[in-house]
């Protein structure tokens, strides 16, 4: 295999000090060759997948045996739509270097593939437990997609509603799992609700990695300028009683709505009637305020919409041992 032409300017010192560490093995030159072509991958994987993918694969050719090269090769041939290559080498990196490895991100092709059953058995294994709190958003964000996959939208909706679902949270990953709750709110026909919380997630996206402000548009029929112009439904808070404690993915993914239950997103008939009120029943959610931001209007691309299915925030492969990259179309969408 011959190697893709490197530019002068790619040193092997702009690659991850723990990536070059596990390098060492490797002989001085090929461990710099190897470094410089991932720093070329990572470099490349947003504008030309395919070029990146050249340069991971010599990568892999040349240290096989490390895991982070494998991993690196992975999340490459994933961004540039390989899923078949992509599984294999998130595979082999997780058999080399142990751990939870890229679960969300191999999930999330199970989907690509057409294989949803198989994504959800991956957020019900014992690594789930190990995995950092972003990975564990994300993994729900996927779940939600296989479940939609299957038709099973009230299942996909309940699963996403977690703690971390309060639209008053800023975490790194509350843009992306407002999105998908909006998402698969919508694909549930319930467009009102969809409308409030893809304005949450325009809230919450200071990073742009989202489209929420394109949706809203798509809905109203009016570019977002400010939300204090948009008017919803009255809305009750959508959490149910996962909402008590962590996030658990393995628990909230399993959770299938009754078809003869009440909608978690329907208004509550006593809160209406005072006769109907029950003196040991708590108050109604008060709704959500509808005040918007000040925060400039992102226009971000689609997230990996983790309802469509890929997902993973930009992944460059120096950063491959930490996550994936949530920015890249898929065809899922957490």
């Amino acid at each position: 295999m011959r190697a893709p032409v490197l530019d002068d300017a790619i040193a092997a010192s702009d690659l991850d000090s723990e990536v070059r560490r596990d390098l060492r093995g490797l002989q001085k030159e090929t461990a710099e060759t190897v470094a410089r072509h991932l720093v070329a991958a990572g470099s490349l994987v947003d504008d030309d997948p395919q070029l990146a993918l050249e340069h991971a694969r010599y990568a892999r050719r040349r240290a096989s045996r490390i895991a982070v090269v494998r991993e690196a090769s992975g999340i490459v041939a994933y961004h540039a739509g390989e899923w078949t290559e992509a599984l294999g080498e998130l595979r082999a990196a997780r058999r080399m270097g142990g751990g939870p490895g890229h679960l969300a991100l191999m999930a999330d092709i199970e989907r690509a593939l057409g294989r949803p059953e198989r994504a959800l058995e991956l957020t019900r294994g014992p690594e789930v437990a190990d995995l950092a709190p972003a990975d564990r958003i994300e993994l729900l964000i996927v779940a939600a997609g296989a479940r939609r996959d299957l038709g099973e939208l009230d299942a996909a909706i309940v699963g996403l509603q977690v703690p971390d679902l309060d639209p008053a949270r800023r975490d790194p990953w509350s843009a992306r799992l407002f999105y998908a709750y909006a998402d698969n709110l919508l694909a549930a026909g319930r467009e009102a609700d969809a409308v409030q919380w893809f304005v949450h997630a325009h809230d919450a996206d200071v990073e742009g990695e989202t489209d929420a402000a394109a949706r809203i548009a798509e809905l109203t029929g009016e570019e977002l300028e400010s939300t204090d112009d948009i008017t919803f439904g009255e809305e009750e808070y959508p959490l149910d009683d996962l909402s008590a404690g962590e996030a658990d993915v393995s628990t909230a993914v399993e959770d299938v709505v009754d078809p003869g239950s009440p909608d978690p997103g329907a208004p509550d008939p006593a809160a209406s009637d005072p006769d109907a009120s029950d003196p040991d029943a708590l108050d109604p959610e008060p709704v959500v305020d509808q005040g918007g931001s000040d925060d400039e209007t992102s226009t971000g691309s689609g997230p990996v919409p983790a309802e469509d299915a890929a997902t993973t925030g930009d992944t460059d492969v120096n950063e491959a041992a930490t996550g994936p990259d949530t920015d890249a179309e898929r065809p899922d969408a957490r």
